[in-house]
């Protein structure tokens, strides 16, 4: 096959995916929330801290950063995108539609890269939008103490943020390829990124290990963990180094899903 038509088969299998996807309406419907959760629990955040500012220890006014409360929202508003990457593949397994889409894109690889791609350029243009959402309600609600895009570290972040949630969704979309189903990725993910890695990544004992899960390791590039040296609340990892274990685990995911994907009976 020549470079050519293999493009043109690739944005083929894109836009086919991209088509499956705006057609489920169950599906799409959750990644509005995200910019919604974003928005409001940025703004809610951010209004509450700037009422309890001047009841702060001296000690905690000293450490604020309002990167913290502007992307804190997001380990909330995350989640969405994780329940849409899981659907986009699981729901097919679940539905058993997944045989109709292999008949029609028999070449795996094509059928796996196509989707995958539509899954990372849909992350992309909502996590934008989410992240600017929460930027601009964090600074509204914190008032004379927000900050601005063009502050020391701000782009950045904001950077950061935006890759986090693209990146977290195709993670999320590997692991139900894995599983080859919907409730067991959810089943392990929702706890993971909302409950387990948000609390035991602070415990001393064990947050040299946890701070290397996918959503702890890119938290630093968001400003969500203390400063370097904090005892409890420091990583070890840099900003883009986080980010880089989480291209890893993302990498990991998605070579694991086309190895089930590849390997094993669809039924």
């Amino acid at each position: 096959m020549t470079e050519t038509s293999r493009t043109t088969a690739i944005r083929a299998a894109v836009a086919a995916e991209w088509a499956k996807i705006w057609s489920l309406r169950s599906t799409v419907l959750v990644l509005p929330l995200t910019f919604v959760l974003s928005a409001v629990l940025a703004y809610l955040v951010g209004a509450s801290t700037a009422n309890g500012f001047t009841r702060m220890s001296s000690e905690m006014q000293s450490r604020f950063d309002p990167l913290f409360i502007t992307f804190y929202g997001l380990t909330l508003s995350q989640l969405p995108l994780v329940v849409f990457g899981v659907l986009v593949v699981g729901g097919e397994y679940t539905s058993g539609t997944i045989t109709a889409s292999l008949t029609a894109v028999p070449r795996r690889g094509l059928f796996y890269t196509g989707k995958v791609l539509a899954v990372l350029l849909t992350a992309l243009g909502v996590s934008a939008l989410s992240v600017v959402a929460a930027f601009v309600a964090a600074q509204a609600g914190l008032g004379p103490y927000r900050t601005s895009f063009g502050a020391a570290g701000v782009p950045q972040a904001v950077v950061g943020a935006w890759l986090y949630l693209a990146l977290i969704c195709v993670f999320a979309m590997g692991v139900a390829t894995m599983l080859r189903g919907s409730a067991g990725p959810l089943a392990i993910l929702m706890p993971l990124l909302f409950l387990g890695s948000q609390g035991l990544g602070n415990v001393p004992g064990l947050k040299a290990v946890t701070q290397y899960l996918p959503d702890q390791a890119a938290a630093v590039i968001m400003h969500l963990t203390g400063p370097p040296g904090d005892p409890r609340f420091g990583r070890d990892l840099g900003p883009w180094t986080g980010m880089g274990v989480l291209v890893l685990w993302v990498v990991l995911s998605l070579g694991g899903g086309y190895l089930v994907l590849r390997r094993r009976d669809v039924r």
